[in-house]
């Protein structure tokens, strides 16, 4: 069973390690398989399975019945679950709602924010919560950034991830996520805290690299992200299948063949 230790001896030991998003029982039961290192149930699905434009409409009762399902089928993987827009405001709401998905099955929650959060973060820490704090472009806060944007581009935008990253790791945060940011400040960020990063669209220097599941089986409606890649129809999926495309994943982030350039930002 991977850990927050198992993760944590991994960034040590330079390992690169997995996450994909997952949704349901059967692909939680293929990633197990494919021995993918972490899931995360994330409000993705509001637009990958519930058909919403934005990550907004997911309630937290959404996550609750996600992250149970999956919990009952993974025997191998750390399971990462998203707090959904608006559903930590305030403290109480944040605790309460934690605690949700905690019970449901989830062994870390991931929330999105900066320095902001590190309150937050602390309370949770200290209530046996580990938290994973989402930087970079987070798409909760779409309609602030004014589209799907690169963020930290330019000395100010990139001090302040960098700012931020370092206050929420000194508040308790367990992992940091970063998103859609140039390679060369993913790189800074994860050398300058002690706790694994993922990243997505992040480049190759961080500690793992996360997907979104359907993007990573090629099932995107018109033109996929840039730090995509289809394993699905790979060649070197021999299988041709998505449980191996899933064990392709794992064994293109664990060798260091993806993320390539070509996936990252600058």
């Amino acid at each position: 069973m991977t850990t927050l230790s198992t993760l944590n001896k991994f960034k040590k030991e330079g390992t690169k390690f997995t996450c994909l998003t997952c949704y349901d029982s059967m692909f939680a039961r293929m990633m197990d398989n494919a021995q993918i290192d972490t899931i995360l149930i994330g409000d993705s699905l509001g637009m990958v399975v519930q058909g919403h434009d934005s990550t907004l409409p997911v309630t937290v009762e959404d996550m609750v019945y996600h992250t149970a399902n999956i919990a009952r089928s993974n025997k191998h993987a750390l399971i990462l679950a998203d707090l959904p827009f608006m559903s930590y405001v305030t403290l109480p709401e944040a605790v309460a709602n934690s605690r949700q998905l905690m019970q449901a099955g989830a062994h870390v929650i991931k929330i999105e924010g900066g320095s902001e959060l590190c309150d937050l973060i602390t309370t949770l820490a200290q209530a046996g919560t580990p938290t994973c704090v989402h930087l970079g472009l987070t798409p909760q806060s779409v309609n602030v950034f004014g589209g799907y944007k690169i963020q930290g581009r330019g000395d100010a935008a990139a001090d302040k991830v960098l700012a931020d990253a370092k206050a929420v790791v000194a508040a308790g945060a367990a992992l940091l996520v970063l998103e859609c940011v140039p390679a060369a400040l993913a790189k800074t960020i994860t050398e300058a805290v002690d706790v694994p990063v993922i990243g997505i669209g992040a480049g190759a220097a961080t500690d793992g690299q996360v997907l979104v599941m359907h993007d990573m089986l090629g099932m995107v409606h018109g033109r996929a992200p840039r730090f995509v890649h289809d394993f699905l129809t790979d060649e070197r999926n021999s299988a041709h299948s998505i449980e191996g495309a899933f064990a392709l994943y794992q064994q293109s982030v664990r060798a260091g063949v993806f993320p390539a350039e070509q996936h990252q930002f600058s």
